[in-house]
C-alpha cells in the first residue's frame, strides 16, 4: 500500500504504534500484539495478504531456534539453584562475611551472581526475602539495600547474556556471544556500582520507607546441612561465563594450540558452555541431600512452564524482525540513520528507548530496535557488533514507569507510592541506561 521509502517507514511507524496500543491500552500479551503488529505492518508495505506472515512464522521459527535452546538451558541452572539450596548457600556465605557498613556492596555482589543465570523476575523474587529480613535485622532502610539489589539484576538483564533480550539481540545483529559477555560484564560493574550501593544511601535518606516484613522471612525448606557447599554452588553461575570468556580470549588474541584452542571453541560456544553447567549442576547440586535421578529430572522439566512466556515473545519479536527485513522497511530506515549522521550506538540506544518507554518491556525493544538496526550494522567489526548490542540493552533500561511489570512489582514488594517508586527504581533504571551507553561510548574509543 505503501511502497515508497516515506511510506515504507508510514507502514513501520503504525505497524509499532499498533503494538504500543494493543499492549498499553488494550492490554493485549505482547505474543499476539506483535503478532497483530507485523501483519498491520506487512500489508501496509505492499505485502500479498496470502503472504502477510509468511516472514513472521520464519522469523518466529529461527529465532527460537537460534535463542530457544539457551534461554531453557540458562532456566534450568535458575532451578537448580533455586530448588537445591545453592541460592541460600551463596547469599548466606556472602551476608555472613560483610559488615553493616558493606552489606549494601555484599548485597549487590550476592544479586549480581545469581543474576547471571537468572531472568529478573526470578532474581527479585529470591532477594526480596534477604533484603527485608537484613534490613529488618539492622535497622536499616528498605531501599538501602533493596536499590542496590535491583539495580544489578537490572544491569545483567540488559547487558548480560544468557539474558534474553542481550541474547536476541547477539542473534540478529551476528554478533560474537563471548566478546559481548566479556563487554557487558565490563559495563555491567561500574554502572551497577554507581546505579545501585553508590546512589542508595542518598534515596534511603529520600525514601525511608522500613522493611516490609509480609517479606521478612528467611525460611527455608532445603536444610543448611542438605545444601551444597559455597564453591559448589558458585561454580554453576561462573562455569559458562569461564568457558565463554576464555573462548572469546583465544579468538581476541588468535591464541592457536593444536587441540587446545578447538577443545576451547567447542566448550566456549554459547550452547556448550550453558549444557556444561546443567550436566555440573545435575551432579553437585541437583543429587545432593538424597535426591534421586528421578527428582532432579523432575525439577529440570519444571522449569520449562516459566519460560513458555518469554520464549513466545521473543520468538514474535523475531517474527516482527523478519517481516521488516522482507519487506524492505529495514533498509529504509537503515539508510534514513544513515542520513542523520548519528553515531550508530546512539541511534540503537535511541530507538530502544522509545520502544521501552511505548511498551514497557526491556525484552521487546531490545527485539524491535535490533531489527530495526541491522542492516545498518552490516559492515561494522565484531567489537562494533557487541556494542550495539550493549547500546540497545542500555536503551531498553531506560525509565521503567506504570506499563512495566517490574514497576510494580518493585512498588508491592517494597511497600512504596508512586512517587516513591519513581525516585528510587525509575531513576535507577535511567542511570543504568545513561551510565550504560557513556561505558558503550568509551569502550568503543579503544576496542
Amino acid at each position: 500500500m505503501f511502497g515508497s521509502s516515506a511510506g515504507l517507514i508510514i507502514a513501520a511507524l503504525i505497524g509499532i504504534a499498533v503494538i504500543v496500543c494493543l499492549i498499553v491500552f488494550a492490554k493485549v500479551h505482547a505474543f499476539l500484539a506483535l503478532m497483530l503488529g507485523s501483519f498491520v505492518m506487512a500489508i501496509l508495505a505492499g505485502v500479498p495478504l496470502t503472504d502477510s506472515f509468511t516472514s513472521f512464522t520464519t522469523g518466529l521459527g529461527s529465532t527460537v531456534g537460534n535463542v530457544g535452546v539457551l534461554i531453557t538451558l540458562g532456566s534450568m541452572i535458575g532451578v537448580l539453584l533455586t530448588k537445591t539450596g545453592a541460592s541460600d548457600q551463596i547469599v548466606d556465605t556472602i551476608v555472613a562475611h560483610s559488615s553493616k557498613k558493606a552489606l549494601p556492596w555484599a548485597i549487590a555482589a550476592v544479586a549480581f551472581i545469581m543474576g547471571i543465570s537468572l531472568f529478573f523476575e526470578v532474581g527479585l523474587v529470591l532477594m526480596i526475602p534477604v533484603v527485608m529480613s537484613l534490613a529488618k535485622r539492622q535497622n536499616m532502610p528498605a531501599i538501602a539495600l533493596g536499590i542496590p539489589a535491583i539495580a544489578a539484576l537490572g544491569c545483567l538483564h540488559g547487558f548480560v547474556p544468557p539474558h534474553p533480550g542481550p541474547l536476541t539481540a547477539i542473534s540478529y545483529l551476528n554478533a560474537n556471544l563471548g566478546i559481548t559477555l566479556a563487554l557487558g560484564l565490563l559495563i555491567a560493574i561500574p554502572t551497577t556500582i554507581i546505579s545501585g550501593p553508590l546512589v542508595a544511601k542518598w534515596m534511603a535518606k529520600a525514601v525511608p520507607v522500613k522493611a516490609n516484613e509480609a517479606y521478612a522471612s528467611s525460611d527455608t525448606s532445603i536444610a543448611v546441612e542438605d545444601r551444597p557447599s559455597f564453591l559448589a554452588s558458585l561454580m554453576i553461575v561462573l562455569l559458562p561465563v569461564i568457558l565463554m570468556l576464555l573462548n572469546a580470549v583465544f579468538e581476541l588474541t588468535g591464541l592457536d594450540i593444536p587441540y587446545v584452542t578447538t577443545l576451547v571453541s567447542f566448550f566456549g560456544s554459547s550452547v556448550v558452555a550453558l549444557l556444561t553447567a546443567v550436566i555440573y549442576g545435575v551432579f553437585a547440586l541437583g543429587l545432593k541431600g538424597g535426591r534421586s535421578f528421578k527428582e532432579v529430572n523432575g525439577l529440570l522439566g519444571g522449569s520449562f512452564s516459566s519460560i513458555a512466556g518469554i520464549l513466545m515473545i521473543v520468538g514474535a519479536g523475531g517474527g516482527f524482525k523478519q517481516t521488516l527485513v522482507d519487506s524492505g522497511i529495514a533498509d529504509v530506515l537503515g539508510s534514513y540513520l544513515v542520513e542523520l549522521a548519528v553515531p550508530i550506538f546512539v541511534s540503537a540506544w535511541l530507538i530502544a528507548v522509545f520502544i521501552r518507554l511505548a511498551t514497557g518491556s526491556a525484552t521487546v525493544a531490545t527485539i524491535t530496535a535490533a531489527g530495526i538496526i541491522a542492516p545498518l550494522a552490516s559492515s561494522c567489526t565484531t567489537a562494533e557488533l557487541s556494542l550495539i548490542v550493549l547500546a540497545i540493552g542500555a536503551g531498553s533500561m531506560f525509565f521503567s514507569h506504570v506499563n512495566d511489570g517490574g514497576f510494580w512489582m518493585v512498588k508491592e514488594y517494597f511497600g512504596l507510592t508512586m512517587g516513591q517508586t519513581f525516585k528510587t527504581w525509575s531513576f535507577s533504571c535511567t542511570l543504568i541506561s545513561v551510565i550504560g551507553l557513556i561505558g558503550v561510548c568509551i569502550l568503543s574509543l579503544f576496542v
